[in-house]
């Protein structure tokens, strides 16, 4: 009788110890969610080889599902109240679609602060992060932040090549700091998610948009836009900046060789590597309009410096205005500014 209770007791802490093993080996599962579309270039050229690579630094470990177009559930502007609650795991948001709520990364998005190299502007937030950034992203842990190539004109039918032509009209823009910009030049803001963008556009809602032209081909704006605007050199008129970030608990409750796998991903060859690719998706999203016959527009350098002139007072707005939550904004600009000059090629 003893023999069989020991022969039981075996097989039950046998059976205990594989179950136990087999928890062990599942892996820690993620959900990365995010606005645009599954086919985006955002997703199969950031986000896939992104999460791919911590999956393969992670040996497995580690396994990140991406859901894209808001799939569950809500809105854009809701992503970062998504992660911060623990609704989702990890997000990939633009800040601008919670207004004032990145006071001190608005800095980047501020008319040529940024001025067209993504790789250097990501390399510069990155640089800055831990002294400058890091207090107002409570709640999420960050794994990296970046820009696009920069907001440049698009028009339905209307050429612009100096300020007084966008006055009266209304144009779209992502951000509070691109509203200034589109007043600054006497035209009306529009705020809206860039998913709406289509359908304002083709109900003559707005007469054009400050977007880069990566956003062209996913949302087929070649059929809507006659005109595509920019500086010399590609130099913008802004940009936008954008966060992928996970919920902080989520993050504090991870091994530590599962957020060595993070890090390592998302380090600054990463950052460096995401400047690229947004610049030459933006190349192959104007090369999409240019053969559907829309006319890309360069601006001259005078033409430029008029704009130039104008949104001067951009600046200085955002200053006065960060000054009054006990920011130095003069100083991040030109923090900013010099790291941006660094790092530029």
């Amino acid at each position: 009788m003893k023999t069989r209770t020991r022969l039981a007791a075996l097989i039950v802490g046998a059976t205990l110890a594989a179950l136990a093993s087999v928890a062990s080996a599942q892996p820690i599962t993620l959900k990365l969610h995010h606005f645009l579309g599954p086919k985006s270039p955002a997703q199969v050229d950031m986000l896939e080889p992104w999460a791919r690579q911590v999956e393969k630094n992670s040996g497995g470990k580690v396994k990140i599902e991406i859901y894209a177009s808001m799939t569950l559930g809500g809105k854009p502007p809701q992503l970062i109240n998504q992660v911060r609650d623990g609704v989702v795991d990890i997000i990939w948001t633009v800040n601008g679609y919670t207004a004032g709520l990145f006071p001190r990364s608005e800095v980047f998005e501020l008319p040529f602060v940024h001025t067209n190299d993504p790789a250097a502007t990501n390399l510069a937030m990155r640089a800055m992060f831990d002294q400058y950034l890091k207090e107002e992203y409570g709640g999420v842990h960050v794994l990296f932040l970046h820009v696009h190539q920069g907001q440049a004109i698009h028009m339905v039918d209307k050429l612009v090549r100096k300020p007084d032509d966008l006055k009266g009209l209304k144009m779209r823009i992502p951000t509070r700091t691109g509203a200034w910009v589109i007043e600054a030049l006497g035209a009306s803001p529009a705020a809206m998610p860039v998913p709406d963008l289509p359908q304002a556009l083709s109900k003559k809602v707005v007469d054009g948009a400050f977007i880069p032209w990566e956003i062209i081909p996913p949302l087929k704006l070649q059929e809507l836009i006659k005109y595509e605007i920019e500086g010399p050199k590609k130099t913008r008129f802004g940009t936008t900046t954008f966060q992928v970030s996970m919920n902080e608990a989520r993050w504090n409750s991870l091994p530590a060789d599962v957020k060595k796998a993070f890090t390592d991903a998302s380090g600054e060859d990463w950052v460096r590597k995401v400047g690229q690719i947004w610049a030459a998706n933006d190349d192959s999203g104007i090369a999409v309009a240019v053969k559907a016959g829309n006319q890309h527009i360069q601006l001259t350098d005078a033409e430029l410096g008029a704009f130039k002139q104008q949104l001067e007072p951009v600046v200085n707005r955002w200053i006065d205005e960060v000054k009054g939550k006990g920011i130095d904004g003069k100083a991040l600009v030109e923090r900013a500014r010099q790291e941006i000059a660094k790092y530029s090629k």
